[in-house]
């Protein structure tokens, strides 16, 4: 696979500039010079197979020479919400998350939230997404929502909606691989209050035990996320209804 790099915005059927933080990745970081090939992404979906043909100092000139439709998808729908976990392990959780596929992520601000990420927190979580799509082949970015209130996503209409605590069922107890989407909640450390469960429960939520331990934030982000994508593609759970 050509190395990737992203394009911000429509990309032309021949002739692109990149420059920024890509421009300095490609020449300066890559070390690509002219002739060499690579393969550009905007998030639409579609690889597009270019070629260096100039290199300034502010940008570089490629042609497109081939655009193709590759999906990497998972075929279930996962928005996931979640707490921002604290330093690095936001990163980390931002990252996997768009590794393993999913399709939206939502900063969930509950009672015992700790960390209420503004506009330029945000925007980092964005730019970790395209580095996590450069290394992983996704095409489609992982959508960073704007930080959501629990009341708020309670009331989210979606498919089918998980929220994991203690107290659930296992995921195989759940009618959910049927659906094509699903959204799954995850606490902050500590757990869900026990007033925002029985709110859940009166939304019609269904509660979702991820094993024996207490997991932090982005493990149990991550492992809802396996279990979903993997049952799903293994049909494990076919003949539920």
């Amino acid at each position: 696979m050509a190395q990737r790099f992203y394009y911000q915005g429509h990309l032309p059927a021949d002739f692109v500039q990149l420059k920024g933080e890509e421009m300095h990745h490609m020449v300066h970081v890559c070390r690509l010079g002219v002739g060499q090939r690579v393969t550009l992404f905007n998030g639409d979906g579609k690889e597009y197979h270019a070629v260096i043909r100039a290199i300034g100092k502010r940008q570089v000139e490629l042609t497109v020479e081939k655009t193709v439709e590759v999906s990497r998808e998972l075929p279930l729908t996962i928005h996931l919400a979640a707490p921002l976990p604290k330093g690095d392990r936001a990163q980390f959780l931002v990252e996997k998350l768009t590794e393993m596929g999913v399709a939206r992520y939502i900063p969930l601000l509950t009672r015992r939230s700790v960390i209420h990420p503004g506009a330029s927190r945000l925007d980092k979580l964005r730019r970790y997404v395209i580095e996590a799509c450069k290394q992983c082949g996704r095409n489609r970015l992982m959508e960073i929502a704007e930080p959501l209130g629990l009341q708020s996503l309670l009331a989210s209409n979606v498919e089918y909606k998980l929220l994991a605590d203690p107290s659930g069922q296992p995921l195989a107890a759940h009618p959910w691989a049927q659906r094509d989407t699903v959204l799954a909640a995850i606490g902050p450390e500590g757990g869900f209050a026990d007033e925002e469960i029985a709110q859940a429960r009166a939304a019609g939520w269904q509660l979702v035990a991820l094993g024996p331990t207490i997991l932090r934030v982005e493990t149990a982000a991550l492992a809802i996320t396996a279990c979903l994508a993997f049952c799903r593609d293994q049909k494990i759970f076919q003949n539920c209804s």
